[in-house]
């Protein structure tokens, strides 16, 4: 939808005209995966599309949630702000937002009409979750002249969804969505929060994005299983190397003391945290240097480790991967977000790319039954104003 029929949209919910549209981006993640909540670098790039955000204020002292991409409605009570709806409603993202702001002393006072629609695809592992926390968190940010920066809006984003939402994630996703800057990728120390924008040169080479429509779900407590992985891993390694996340580790020092991780599952989620976090600083690296060949074979050796130690791949993210590798043009393909389900990312050559689409496309539905979607990704910028 554009503007003009997004605002139809909103008159029509709400018989008024919107006061201002936001726009939040999702992200795919190049490489760099499960690290982020164990402390690692992160190489995500903001997509163009993501999820927009109209509002006005109202007389009614109370916050109205519609969605034109679900039916369910919600109205609170400025007083209700601080409580989680029940039966997982679509609308505790952006409550789990408000009730950060009042978290940090903010008070609000004014009732507002909000009404979202994205066009980030739902369950695809794109963050339409972080696009809609951070949309919710730009525009309260600019309504109430909180002066909050874009990391702290990352900040709020992420609390929103281990409080309402219930998982457990790392900050990449919603860092991605507020820093976003077009043409580039945010290499991100997700420790320290210091981050470079890294130019994303691919001279004849397109990022493809492949949706399995096998949709993940972050909250169904599997991703949550590998936060507390990670954490026991940490404990085991305490005895021999006090640290506070896996990827303070080398793969020298790792190699040096993994003996200590008892659990059997642990180590393997350690084993691939450690690796994942030098495959990434190698990718980017490689990136910088124009080695685009060597930047996709650190991404199938992403999606290997993602698949045999981490496990967060499943039969239809491998299926896609596996297709990609034997199609001639393709420099490298893995999973990309949390896992169980959602999409594979691929560095594609442009004259290769109708080939890709036909040759993965016909040997996923063989395997799976399913019909993949493909997008050529844009990179583009973070959350923002419209109008």
């Amino acid at each position: 939808m554009n503007t003009l029929e997004l605002k139809s949209a909103y008159e029509a919910a709400y018989h008024k005209s919107a006061t201002a549209i936001y726009f939040a981006p999702g992200r795919v993640n190049l490489i760099g995966e499960h690290t982020d909540y164990n402390g690692g670098f992160v190489f995500p790039c903001a997509l163009s599309f993501g999820t927009y955000l109209l509002v006005a204020p109202n007389d009614e002292q109370k916050i109205n949630f519609r969605s034109l991409n679900v039916e369910a409605v919600y109205s609170l009570e400025l007083s209700q702000l601080t409580t989680p709806l029940p039966d997982k409603a679509w609308a505790n993202y952006p409550i789990g937002v408000f009730a950060q702001f009042i978290k940090r002393g903010v008070v609000i006072e004014q009732g507002y009409d909000i009404l979202f629609w994205g066009n980030v695809p739902a369950g695809a592992g794109l963050s339409s979750s972080a696009a809609m926390e951070v949309v919710t968190a730009y525009a309260l940010n600019e309504l109430l002249g909180t002066g909050f920066d874009r990391t702290e809006l990352a900040k709020i984003g992420q609390k929103a969804e281990h409080e309402y939402a219930g998982v457990m994630c790392g900050i990449m996703d919603q860092f991605a969505s507020s820093h976003g800057k077009q043409d580039h990728a945010i290499y991100l120390n997700c420790d320290t929060l210091a981050f470079d924008l890294v130019p994303v040169k691919l001279e004849g080479i397109k990022v493809v994005v492949s949706n399995t429509h096998s949709p993940h779900h972050l909250d169904s407590g599997a991703y949550n299983d590998r936060v507390r992985q990670c954490r026991l891993a940490v404990e085991q390694l305490a005895a021999l190397r006090p640290i506070k996340y896996l990827a303070e580790l080398s793969q020298a020092d790792f190699e040096q003391v993994e003996h200590a991780i008892t659990d059997e599952v642990a180590h393997r989620r350690a084993r691939h945290v450690v690796g994942e976090v030098q495959r990434t600083k190698d990718a980017v690296e490689a990136l910088q240097q124009g080695d685009i060949e060597q930047f996709g074979v650190l991404m199938n050796q992403s999606h290997i480790s993602l698949r045999d130690d981490y496990e967060v791949t499943g039969p239809e993210l491998d299926a896609l991967a596996e297709a990609a590798w034997k199609v001639e043009g393709v420099l490298g393909s893995r999973m990309t977000g949390g896992g169980f389900g959602g999409c594979t990312v691929s560095l594609v050559r442009e004259e290769a790319i109708p080939t890709f689409i036909e040759q993965v496309g016909k040997e996923y539905t063989e395997k799976t039954g399913l019909k993949a979607d493909f997008y050529i990704a844009e990179i583009g910028n973070g959350a923002h104003r419209v109008e």
